[in-house]
């Protein structure tokens, strides 16, 4: 599939799911997707494999495909099952924002890690980015205070309140390395 093709699929997959039932979590979709075409001049031939990810990595918490209740796999397995996405882009979605943690928290590591592969340590970060710096409404924000927002929405005891505390050294380190080689690509500009 041509990568215009990949992308224009994937806002129109995206918007179906979200942009009625879930009008906030859609315009996060659309901040994540922004925040990855902005990282077109460190990820060349892999941005806009990216950008569908980035758009449509929240679709798991549409109630159309909802069924773990772990949104990451559930967004990936309709991808992969049902609209016969590009493997990366399902992998993507699978792992974004160190889902293998929250995985392990919900009893399904074994599921994500066997179903889907990690993809290269770049592009994960690349998501990790996208979707970390990027608050609920899709504004910028920084990942500390990114985390600082899930954990005071969720709660510090629940599920996803002690894996994003887990996660945040993870979810920094990657933050950094991408803002790292976007600053190194402007300065040699």
């Amino acid at each position: 599939m041509a990568t215009a093709d990949l992308t224009g699929q994937a806002y129109h997959l995206a918007e179906s799911l979200l942009s009625e039932p879930l009008p906030r979590r859609w315009r996060h979709s659309l901040g994540v997707a922004e925040r990855a075409r902005s990282l077109r001049p460190i990820l060349n031939e892999d941005a806009s494999l990216l950008e569908a990810a980035a758009v449509l990595h929240d679709i798991g918490y549409s109630p159309r495909i909802a069924s773990t209740g772990f949104h990451p796999l559930d967004g990936a397995r309709f991808l992969r099952d049902q609209e016969g996405m590009d493997e990366r882009v399902c992998r993507l979605v699978a792992h974004h924002s160190c889902a293998l943690l929250e995985a392990e928290e919900r009893g399904l590591h074994e599921e994500l890690a066997t179903e889907f592969e990690l993809e290269s340590p770049a592009l994960v970060d690349a998501m990790i980015f996208c979707d970390m710096t990027t608050t609920p409404d899709g504004g910028q924000t920084t990942s500390e205070d990114r985390i600082s927002e899930i954990v005071g929405r969720y709660g510090t005891d629940t599920i996803v309140g002690r894996f994003i505390q887990r996660a945040a050294p993870d979810i920094h380190g990657a933050v950094h390395r991408v803002a790292r080689q976007l600053d190194e690509v402007r300065a040699a500009g």
